[in-house]
C-alpha cells in the first residue's frame, strides 16, 4: 500500500448548474448494486422533511411477498418497497407470466415517476426485464427523459443497456474482484438476501 498525504486544498471547482432530479445507474458484475441503491433510498427517506416528498422502491425480480432483510427494515421505517416479479427466471414456471409481471410492474413504476410526487424512485433489478426483452427499452428511455424535473431515479442491475448509461447523470459499475460464492461459500442471510 502506498501512503498518501491528505489533501489540504479543494482541487475541484464547485458546480454552478441548477439542482435537478438525477438519473443514477448502479450496474456491473460486482456485488453492491442494490445495496448502494437502498443506502441512497435511506438517505433520501431520512431527509424527507427537507424535500417533503416520499421515496419508493420497486424490485422487478422479487416477489410481492418477499421478506428479505431490506423488506423488514424498510417496513419498520415506513419506506415503501414493492416486489413486482416472481423471482429468478430459472425458477419461473411460466416465463410469459414473468414477462407480464414485469410489464405490469413497469406500468406502476412509470406512473409513479411521471406523477412527480416522489423525491426518489428506485427501479431495482430493472435491467433484467429489459435485457430479456420483457420491457420496451424505448418506453423506459422516454419515461426517464420526460420525468418531472425534480424526480430522482436510480436503476440497478447487470448489463445496463448502453442507451440508459448514455442518458444517465451518474453511473457506477460494480466490478467483481472476487466473490465468496466462487470459493464454494453459499449466500449468507443478512448479507446477500
Amino acid at each position: 500500500m502506498q501512503i498518501e498525504s491528505p489533501p489540504t486544498e479543494r482541487n475541484v471547482e464547485k458546480p454552478s448548474g441548477d439542482r435537478r432530479g438525477l438519473l443514477i445507474v448502479n450496474t456491473g458484475d460486482g456485488k453492491g448494486k442494490s445495496t448502494a441503491a437502498f443506502g441512497l433510498a435511506l438517505r433520501a427517506h431520512g431527509r424527507q422533511h427537507v424535500h417533503g416528498k416520499p421515496v419508493k422502491i420497486y424490485q422487478f425480480m422479487k416477489v410481492p411477498s418477499a421478506r428479505f432483510g431490506e423488506h423488514r427494515m424498510f417496513e419498520q421505517l415506513g419506506l415503501p418497497i414493492e416486489g413486482l416479479g416472481d423471482g429468478f427466471s430459472w425458477k419461473s414456471q411460466d416465463l410469459e407470466h414473468s414477462a407480464q409481471l414485469a410489464r405490469d410492474g413497469w406500468a406502476r413504476a412509470k406512473a409513479t415517476i411521471l406523477a412527480g410526487t416522489h423525491f426518489l424512485v428506485v427501479l431495482d433489478e430493472i435491467t433484467y426485464p429489459l435485457i430479456y426483452g420483457w420491457l420496451p427499452l424505448d418506453d423506459v428511455l422516454q419515461t426517464l427523459r420526460e420525468r418531472p424535473r425534480d424526480v430522482h431515479v436510480c436503476l440497478t442491475g447487470r448489463r445496463c443497456p448502453p442507451e440508459i448509461i448514455e442518458l444517465a447523470d451518474t453511473v457506477t459499475e460494480m466490478r467483481l474482484v472476487k466473490h465468496a460464492y466462487q470459493a464454494g461459500i453459499p449466500a449468507q442471510r443478512g448479507i446477500e438476501d
